[in-house]
């Protein structure tokens, strides 16, 4: 194995155990997990982020993206999902008009195909499969022009009765992860890696933290995306929560700084 081989290597495995960023479940965060909405309910997530995009991506200096999900549970263990976002994105004055519109929609199927049942050391397992389709416009980069497909695994385990650990790792077979100006803009083969950890801090309050990275396929990390997430959830009720995060990030493919607000609820 050459130098270069093992560089690769070695950034492979470090993206395996950082996080994915096609998905969004389990708000604010953009890892997954493993559970998934239960037989013939519905599970419905909006969120709205602000971004300060990195200086790279001038004459685009912000977006805002308003993301809407609905989930339902298929069948045993089973769930499929839509979800799309609005777009609006600011550019500096002077060069080229700021867009606003529909951007590229997603449609997903989970499985969880192992559980973790109480008393046993094994972790939950799923994975899912995503499919985005071009319904954007690309002239103003609202959509990639492109229709995606991304496969991800996910690993889920509690650490203790409050603390979960979730893992996940995937790759992009066609198409790019943008959504708006943020992503990663080539054409191939992405490699996408995920991992958060959230604690229960009461009946209501559940805080966290994640790393979000992506890498394309010769590795150039220059056009990357590493991002972390800090934030949580509180219940409302029992089957509704206000969800928020503060996002931070490097390379061109992801916000510079970002918050984000949200709403989770079980129908």
């Amino acid at each position: 194995m050459t130098n270069l081989q093992g560089r690769r290597l070695t950034l492979l495995l470090l993206l395996t155990f950082a996080l994915p960023l096609a998905t969004r479940a389990q708000q604010p965060f953009y890892t997954d997990d493993a559970d998934v909405t239960a037989k013939g309910k519905l599970h419905f997530e909006f969120s709205d982020e602000y971004d300060a995009l990195q200086h790279s991506l001038f004459p685009s200096r912000a977006q805002n993206t308003a993301d809407a999900e609905l989930d339902f549970g298929l069948g045993h263990d089973i769930e499929v999902g839509i979800e799309s976002p609005l777009i609006t994105i600011s550019n500096a004055r002077g060069t080229v008009p700021s867009a606003f519109g529909l951007g590229d929609t997603n449609l997903s199927a989970k499985y969880n195909f192992i559980k973790e049942d109480e008393g046993r050391r094994h972790p939950a397992f799923a994975a899912s499969l995503n499919i985005e389709l071009p319904t954007g416009d690309p002239a103003r980069k609202l959509g990639s022009g492109l229709t995606d497909v991304w496969l991800n695994g996910i690993m889920q385990k509690s650490l203790s009765r409050r603390t979960k650990l979730r893992l996940n790792s995937g790759i992009l077979f066609a198409g790019n992860t943008t959504t708006g100006v943020v992503g990663i803009k080539t054409r191939g083969r992405v490699f996408t890696g995920g991992g958060s950890l959230v604690r229960q801090f009461t009946k209501r309050l559940d805080l966290g933290a994640e790393v979000a990275g992506a890498v394309t396929g010769n590795f150039q990390l220059g056009r990357g995306q590493l991002q972390t997430l800090f934030g949580g959830n509180y219940a409302v009720r029992k089957n509704f929560t206000f969800d928020f995060g503060i996002i931070a990030g490097r390379y061109s493919a992801s916000p510079r700084l970002g918050v984000q607000l949200g709403i989770s609820y079980d129908f």
